[in-house]
């Protein structure tokens, strides 16, 4: 099944991968991110707090709360580490103040959140490559996708830009696949960017809705890339000559994605 969210309004969708079985979940806020725990559930990231929602019972259990000093913010992009941990980034829900920052939380009593960037306006796109010594990440109004070393500690250094994004749009959200290539879905371009590990443009994929806003890979054989768009921002006149705007989009690849992992703190 695959499971998406509906930001602004408050939901968290799921569907197969044919777009039958539908069901929709009310969200307690914007949430930007919902991914599975080992446990069952998801970790789903609110306005200044995780929470765990069980779709069984639909119910929210608190996890964490934090960014108390930033009132603005939301979160936004995820994503699950191979040791279950959560690495993923706030916004200020404005779009104006570089209040954004990046975090990872391990679910530890006092040191399980740690901040590893800052001073970013819209974050987006965390993701590692294959072998886990690079991290990327997004700056989403700096149209710039930059890669860190993962040292052996597990913290980031060595910032460095890894790509910049052209006219028109600007880089959201963003996946890795099993060769070490960088997607990126463009907002405001239409358009899907296949990156390789070294930077290099490989592929640009087309699409008939000008906001896309995620990629990320499933069916059997991760062979599946699916990209999730957005109506957001779009005049009545765009709307009417992009009418597919708002869904969900699928489209075979050559090389499949990386397994999803699970968060590993919540138990």
């Amino acid at each position: 099944m695959l499971y998406f969210v509906d930001i602004k309004q408050h939901k968290l969708h799921r569907c197969d991968a044919h777009g039958g079985q539908r069901q929709t979940w009310d969200m307690p806020g914007e949430t930007g991110f919902a991914l599975p725990a080992e446990s069952g559930g998801f970790v789903c990231g609110l306005a200044g707090k995780l929470v765990h929602f069980d779709p069984a019972t639909g119910t929210f259990a608190p996890i964490t709360e934090f960014e108390a000093d930033r009132p603005g913010n939301r979160l936004n992009d995820g994503h699950v580490a191979h040791d279950g941990a959560l690495w993923f980034g706030s916004m200020d829900n404005a779009e104006t103040a570089a209040s954004g920052a990046l975090y990872r939380y391990d679910g530890a009593l006092r040191s399980g959140l740690t901040k590893h960037d800052d001073g970013i306006i819209i974050t987006n796109g965390p993701a590692f490559s294959p072998d886990r010594k690079t991290f990327y990440h997004t700056d989403t109004f700096g149209k710039t996708v930059y890669a860190f070393d993962v040292t052996a500690e597990g913290t980031l250094a060595n910032k460095r830009v890894f790509a910049t994004i052209a006219e028109p749009g600007w880089p959201d959200g963003s996946a890795v696949d099993a060769a070490g290539n960088v997607w990126v879905a463009v907002f405001r371009g239409a358009r899907v960017l296949r990156y390789s590990p070294a930077g290099e443009l490989l592929e640009t994929i087309a699409f008939p809705v000008p906001n896309i806003t995620k990629i990320a890979f499933g069916g059997p054989d991760l062979k599946t890339a699916f990209a999730t768009t957005a109506t957001k921002g779009l005049t009545a006149e765009e709307r009417a000559a992009a009418p597919l705007a708002g869904g969900v989009f699928a489209f075979p690849v050559d090389v499949p994605g990386l397994p999803q992992h699970m968060i590993g703190f919540v138990k």
